[in-house]
């Protein structure tokens, strides 16, 4: 039962992040083109992908919440491993989904706001360049 709740808040884990990656993709994509302007811009847009993936696999799938159904706790060694019950499952599936976006969400704001910096710095180097151009 226990290998079952791991791989199933794996999988929620990992859909919930591919989903969300693919909501995010038009946005990012264009926005890496706009700051970075070469074609590297891509390759920046696949690693945003793959780092979404990895946290919001990472942040959904709480290894140490999960411990609790196959060990004791140290502290309490005469205490009882939970039991997996129906509502555990619902606790465990939902602690799982709020968990990866949350962790979604941090990585899309930082990348969201260091977006911002280089979307700033990119406009005020081409305003510097447009007031530096001789009037034709």
């Amino acid at each position: 039962m226990f290998y079952t709740l791991l791989l199933g808040t794996f999988g929620i884990a990992f859909l919930v992040s591919w989903l969300t990656a693919r909501f995010f993709e038009t946005a990012a994509e264009r926005i890496l083109k706009r700051v970075i302007q070469d074609e590297i811009s891509s390759a920046w847009a696949t690693y945003l992908k793959f780092a979404l993936l990895v946290v919001g696999i990472s942040s959904g799938v709480g290894i140490y919440q999960l411990e609790r159904f196959i060990s004791t706790p140290v502290y309490n060694e005469k205490s009882a491993v939970l039991e997996l019950t129906t509502a555990r499952w619902v606790l465990e599936i939902y602690r799982t989904i709020i968990g990866t976006l949350q962790g979604l969400a941090w990585v899309l704001l930082v990348f969201f706001v260091v977006a911002l910096v280089g979307f700033i710095v990119v406009k005020l180097i081409e305003t510097l360049r447009r007031n530096r151009e001789p009037a034709a």
